[in-house]
């Protein structure tokens, strides 16, 4: 063989091998839903869907408050933000008490529900003093406390229940007296009933609903045997029946499910008109601000229909939108119940989720023309500082209780601050000398593994 220029031998090529199979690609699909399906279960997801779902619900209810009212407020002679900063000033205290309930430990919620019941229990019946209560579109639910300002005690009322029941509960497994129907009905049940007939005295209907719906939820967290829940169920049902029947207004109401026209008297024109709003959005909507409905057609367009002026003005992509925080929400918190081993916890976080899940599937549901108008606002969304304070604090509680999970409570103690952090004694000289002395050391490390002396 000759040589090459150099006089040195030509380099033997290596032989080469087969080539190793290459992996099969996973499918992209099959990729995003292991990722998104690790990142569902991480343990503070349900902390960061409440604290995040709740915290847009709030921003994006306090912006269609804004342009819902302004036409309302000016018809009023009122300033064009005079709603809007009702509202924000009822969303700055919310967020306090929101703060508050996230920091509190179980036992402090626990000790608060007596409390809280009892003042919730005098301020309804206050409600029925002649000289004391307001009525406000027929219902005599309302207490002045000063100036423009009104107070709905009914509203605290949920809150109550969820508190009390969840506490009367918990006791009552921790004794084993669960598994006898009556430690199960008896006191929660009449308890129940008689803040129904609070707020039944003054004829608010749909908050009723509200508060058994929250029982129901308690009753089914607890185990209440198919008869037994059916049996109270029927009964309800009954009472309710009967409470329709004698008002013309509630069966007005309930013969506009699904209305496309007025109707005779136009007894149907806050139903008609909804649907006229959300049918007109079109997908993206006409716009921030632009709704037509609002301006006088559509009554009640800040409160119980804002959900149909942000059809118009977002369109489905901001009904939609909406409805995937609420669905997140009522998630996060069945997460929060379904995994803890506290039973107040449980009970507590079952109840609040069955409150805020009931009460938007109702107003949604009334908009769409599926079921009837019940004149619940929307929570965290709709104007009206009443609702708004007690649901934030009910969302302060799942904050709480879903920073309780062990699992939550360790991933939260290993995260480090990025700021405030402890320094040594020297402050900003100790932290230099500190970041000179470990360059030195991984400069002497290199220096050793490269084989230098």
């Amino acid at each position: 063989m000759p040589n090459s220029r150099t006089g040195r031998p030509p380099a033997q090529r290596a032989v080469r091998g087969p080539l190793a199979p290459r992996p099969p690609r996973e499918n992209p699909l099959l990729q995003l839903y292991t990722r998104a399906k690790n990142a569902w279960d991480r343990p503070l997801t349900a902390y960061y869907l409440i604290l995040g779902g709740s915290l847009l619900i709030t921003v994006l209810g306090l912006v269609m408050v804004y342009s819902a009212s302004q036409i309302k407020a000016l018809q009023m002679s009122l300033p064009g933000s005079y709603f809007f900063r009702k509202q924000l000033l009822a969303a700055a205290i919310g967020a306090g008490l929101l703060f508050a309930a996230s920091r509190m430990p179980v036992k402090l919620h626990r000790a608060l529900a007596y409390p809280i019941i009892a003042g919730a229990v005098f301020l309804m019946a206050l409600v029925q003093v002649p000289g004391i209560g307001v009525s406000v579109n027929g219902n005599q639910n309302w207490i002045s406390v000063g100036g423009p300002f009104l107070l709905q005690p009914s509203e605290f009322g949920k809150l109550a229940l969820v508190l009390w029941g969840a506490d009367l509960l918990a006791r009552k497994q921790d004794k084993k007296l669960l598994t006898q129907w009556k430690h199960m009905l008896v006191p929660l049940v009449p308890v129940a009933f008689m803040l129904l007939g609070l707020i039944m005295l003054g004829g608010d209907m749909g908050t009723a609903i509200i508060l058994t719906a929250i029982l129901f939820g308690l009753l089914w967290l607890a185990g209440a045997p198919t008869r037994l829940f059916v049996g109270v169920l029927s009964i309800a049902g009954l009472l309710g029946l009967i409470l329709i029947k004698t008002s013309p207004n509630r069966m007005a109401r309930l013969q506009c499910i699904g209305a496309t026209d007025p109707g005779p008297g136009d007894s149907c024109w806050q139903a008609v008109h909804g649907i006229y709003a959300l049918a007109s959005g079109g997908i993206f909507g006409s716009g921030l601000g632009a709704s037509v409905e609002k301006w006088g057609q559509l009554p009640e367009a800040h409160t119980d229909f804002i959900f149909a002026v942000t059809g118009e003005e977002l369109g489905l992509a901001g009904t939609l939108s909406v409805l995937a925080l609420f669905a997140a929400l009522g998630y996060a918190g069945i997460r929060v119940a379904g995994r803890t081993e506290d039973p107040f916890v449980r009970y507590a976080a079952g109840g609040v989720t069955t409150w805020i899940t009931a009460q938007a599937v109702i107003n949604i549901g009334a908009v769409l023309g599926l079921l009837p108008i019940a004149g619940v606002p929307l929570p965290l969304f709709s104007y009206g500082g009443s609702a708004l304070l007690p649901t934030m604090f009910a969302i302060g509680l799942l904050i709480a209780f879903a920073r309780d999970e062990p699992a939550a409570r360790a991933a939260l103690s290993m995260r480090q601050p990025r700021f405030g952090r402890k320094r040594g004694a020297g402050g900003f000289a100790a932290t230099r000398e500190s970041r000179r002395w470990n360059t030195m050391r991984r400069r002497a490390s290199a220096a050793r593994s490269s084989g230098e002396r």
